[in-house]
């Protein structure tokens, strides 16, 4: 793996795991209670469902996308899902949004807007993410490593943004060597 540097964080699987749980101790320590946890899809679903996990709180899940153009390395226009996944019951009550980061910062920003004009039955939202980058117009309730040199940040599963289908077999192979 390169080395991180002021332009670049470089972030492996088991790095990737302990910062989640660390964030989730550090909203367990804060001792704000919450009924649901609503990650973002693409990037929050991972630390969403880990939150789910070990709160024991359901899961909802809305799906966003700006980042879309040259294997997600591109900012585009943000789209945000019109609908909520959830098992049952409807988003309501105290909720956790969570991410894997905050950039500019639009995205949580119109999510929150998303939730008050189209979930009443929310009552509060705080907002959790694992890196914070300076450049965001927003700081979220909760996360873990503030960056202040706003780097690009390489997570675990980018690998699979350019990876197809047809080259799985090569691809899987590449590990056995």
């Amino acid at each position: 793996m390169p080395l991180s540097n002021d332009k670049h964080l470089w972030v492996d699987w088991d790095e990737y795991h302990r910062a989640i749980e660390a964030l989730a101790l550090m909203v367990h320590e804060s001792g704000w209670k919450f009924d649901q946890v609503l990650c973002l899809a693409r990037g929050g679903l991972r630390p969403g469902d880990i939150f789910s996990r070990i709160f024991d709180v359901p899961l909802a899940v809305l799906s966003t996308s700006s980042y879309r153009e040259e294997a997600g390395t591109v900012r585009g226009n943000l789209d945000i899902g019109r609908y909520v996944t959830m098992t049952k019951g409807a988003l309501a009550g105290r909720v956790l949004l969570v991410d894997d980061l905050v950039d500019s910062g639009v995205t949580l920003e119109k999510v929150q807007q998303h939730l008050k004009q189209g979930f009443p039955a929310v009552t509060e939202v705080k907002t959790a993410v694992i890196w914070c980058k300076a450049c965001s117009s927003m700081k979220p309730d909760f996360y873990l490593r503030y960056l202040e040199s706003n780097p690009w940040i390489h997570q675990p599963f980018e690998e699979y943004d350019s990876l197809r289908p047809h080259q799985l077999a090569v691809w899987m192979k590449k590990g056995e060597a």
